[in-house]
């Protein structure tokens, strides 16, 4: 192979965001080894892409642990091992809104990621063409196929259909409350870490938008609203965040409050 033509190819994979290191999130360069790129010769480019970035890609730590949050959630999260059985916790409220027969079985990926400026949230919105909550923000996820082995591989499934996601950048922690949708379904979310090198793409036929909010503004409760309105004759709640572009609300908004609530201890 023509080394000289290996050593120019810039090693950016698109995650271009600098932690408190100085090493870019993505590339694990520094900002001056960015800056004099196209400055640098064959031999310097091969050097840095064959020995200092991957010696520093084996000094990093595996992105589940960069979560800082990792041992709080481990201590108030359902285990892996033990999948959470019975009805959504907010099952009682819809009961007579709802679709007859059982809950369809669905998952979602509550994903979290480690990024420099603090631990962020994964979500969607949804194309609106989709027949249920079309246009909505949501986690990745839906409907648990009988191939599925689990919940979590059913989300995980999902999420690597909907934006991409490879298995090997998940790190499940374990599940939140089930929930239960208006339309039907009976929601296991699993709350997983995701690789931050990750990079999104989404499927247009079914995710309109890839982005992520601070899991500090989601988990304070000042940005957090119930709304009332009116669902076939009667005035109900719902939860909802404002975001910048984005309406968070709905059964994403009351899967992020559970969350705050096992953090909380209640």
């Amino acid at each position: 192979m023509n080394t000289a033509f290996r050593a120019v190819l810039s090693p950016c994979i698109g995650v271009c965001n600098l932690r408190e290191d100085g090493l870019c999130e993505g590339c694990l360069r520094t900002s001056a080894e960015i800056a004099c790129w196209s400055q640098m010769n064959d031999d310097e480019r091969l050097r840095l892409m064959e020995t200092v970035l991957p010696g520093r890609e084996r000094a990093q730590p595996r992105f589940e642990q960069r979560l800082v949050e990792r041992s709080r959630l481990s201590a108030v999260l359902h285990p892996l091992h033990a999948i959470p059985s019975g009805p959504g916790w907010n099952h009682e409220e819809l009961i007579d809104l709802m679709p007859p027969g059982e809950p369809a079985e669905a998952a979602v990926l509550a994903g979290l990621v480690p990024r420099a400026q603090g631990t962020q949230v994964l979500l969607t919105r949804r194309t609106d063409s989709l027949r249920h909550h079309g246009g909505q923000v949501s986690f990745p996820g839906g409907r648990i196929e009988a191939s599925d082995a689990d919940a979590v591989a059913a989300a995980i499934r999902e999420s690597q259909e909907e934006i991409a996601l490879a298995p090997a950048q998940v790190w499940p922690l374990g599940f939140l409350d089930p929930f239960t949708t208006i339309s039907g379904f009976r929601v296991v979310p699993v709350v997983a870490v995701i690789d931050p090198a990750y990079v999104a793409r989404p499927n247009p036929s079914e995710v309109a938008d890839v982005f992520e909010v601070p899991l500090d503004f989601l988990m304070s409760p000042d940005n957090l609203r119930r709304v009332e309105l009116e669902y076939r004759g009667r005035r109900r709640a719902v939860l909802e965040y404002d975001w910048p572009g984005q309406r968070i609300w709905g059964a994403t908004a009351s899967i992020l409050f559970n969350l705050r609530q096992r953090l909380l201890g209640r």
